[in-house]
């Protein structure tokens, strides 16, 4: 294969693979923007017959939507928050700092990465129900508070910092505080930006934990209440409002990797992830 030939091929590949993963994401929208008979009519047609925006409409006036939004963002914030500030000290400590048992700690992150949420989903209701959380939303935010996956990926680009830039600052007498908030800190934009949208995908999309813990509309967040919402009449589920709800939970999530993007692909590539 020439020289010339190689990158057409490669970017041919690759723009076939990106249309293969945006074309899910095109027929959401499209169907959103259609009548729930002209979806059930025709649920394969990439192309409304008729564009309306009546589903999103029906998804505003809805009881319960501002709820179910002002939810999400709640609780996703708060975990953004609590994994941003916990995750960036514990990483910090087991890469910099020497302490007994600092061995075993990491290995308990690293266990704590492979166990799968449905072995440890019984002891966490279990634990929530004891705190009197059942029904909140801290009770859906406190198992996400802090992910080992955010720990991990705050340690490891912490460790990619050289000791002699940290050693130069004891020297000149900062202490440890003061060189984790000036020095550390300012350096880890890119892993801050990989652990916030990582870390607010686990809230925003997050549905099994929050259908449990929410035994109420009040405590919903968005992913549950459009479930809720989207049974009209005889149990016949309302698509056009499924894909309109759906097309609102995606842009967030997009507008945030859109702003944050460079400093994600940075921390990913600092990080050593795959």
């Amino acid at each position: 294969m020439t020289s010339r030939l190689r990158p057409a091929v490669l970017y041919t590949a690759l723009i076939v693979l990106a249309l293969v993963t945006i074309l899910p994401f095109i027929w959401v929208i499209s169907g959103s923007l259609r009548t729930t008979s002209d979806i059930q009519a025709n649920p394969g047609a990439w192309l409304p017959s008729e564009v309306t925006l009546d589903n999103f409409a029906r998804l505003f006036s809805r009881n319960g939507f501002s709820t179910f939004l002002g939810n999400s963002v709640i609780v996703a914030i708060v975990i953004v928050i609590g994994n941003i500030i916990a995750a960036s000290m514990a990483g910090f400590a087991l890469a910099k700092l020497e302490f007994r048992g600092k061995r075993i700690a990491f290995a308990a992150v690293l266990i704590a990465l492979m166990v799968p949420f449905s072995a440890t989903f019984v002891p966490q209701f279990v634990v929530t129900v004891q705190l009197g959380l059942v029904d909140t939303l801290a009770g859906i935010a406190l198992p996400s508070l802090v992910l080992p996956i955010s720990i991990f990926i705050m340690r490891q680009f912490a460790a990619s910092i050289p000791d002699e830039l940290l050693e130069a600052a004891r020297i000149d007498g900062a202490n440890e505080v003061r060189i984790f908030f000036q020095i550390f800190l300012p350096l880890a934009g890119p892993a801050v930006a990989t652990v916030t949208i990582m870390s607010f995908l686990a809230s925003w999309n997050n549905f099994i934990w929050p259908l449990i813990v929410a035994q109420s509309a009040d405590s919903y967040t968005l992913p549950v209440g459009l479930a809720a919402m989207s049974q009209a009449a005889q149990n016949v589920t309302d698509y056009g409002l499924v894909l309109a709800g759906a097309v609102i939970v995606m842009l967030p999530v997009l507008v945030l990797f859109l702003f944050l993007q460079r400093y994600f692909v940075q921390g990913i590539v600092s990080t050593g992830l795959k």
